[in-house]
């Protein structure tokens, strides 16, 4: 049984007693529907990573040499000095 006193503390709300009764049954019927979920036996089932028939394509890692820190800057859209440019984050 949902502890309904203590969700609402935590959620920082105050309840009537009307509102705990409603909360707590609906609470208690989420809380059995997950357990019939966790009841229903996986044992075999290959976990599924994407919904998608998507295939990883991997390349290898190459490394490339640069004459120059100006070559390097050379793509930036928008730089300081040596260093990119990008907008402040908050």
């Amino acid at each position: 049984m949902i502890d309904v006193q203590s969700v609402a503390h935590l959620a920082r709300l105050a309840l009537t007693a009307d509102e705990e009764s409603a909360f707590a049954a609906q609470l208690n019927s989420v809380v059995q529907r997950f357990s019939e979920v966790e009841a229903v036996d996986t044992h075999g089932v290959v976990p599924l990573i994407t919904p998608t028939d998507m295939t990883l394509v991997f390349r290898e890692d190459k490394k490339q040499a640069f004459q120059s820190a100006e070559e390097a800057m050379k793509n930036a859209p928008e730089r300081s000095g040596n260093l990119f440019r990008v907008p402040p984050v908050v």
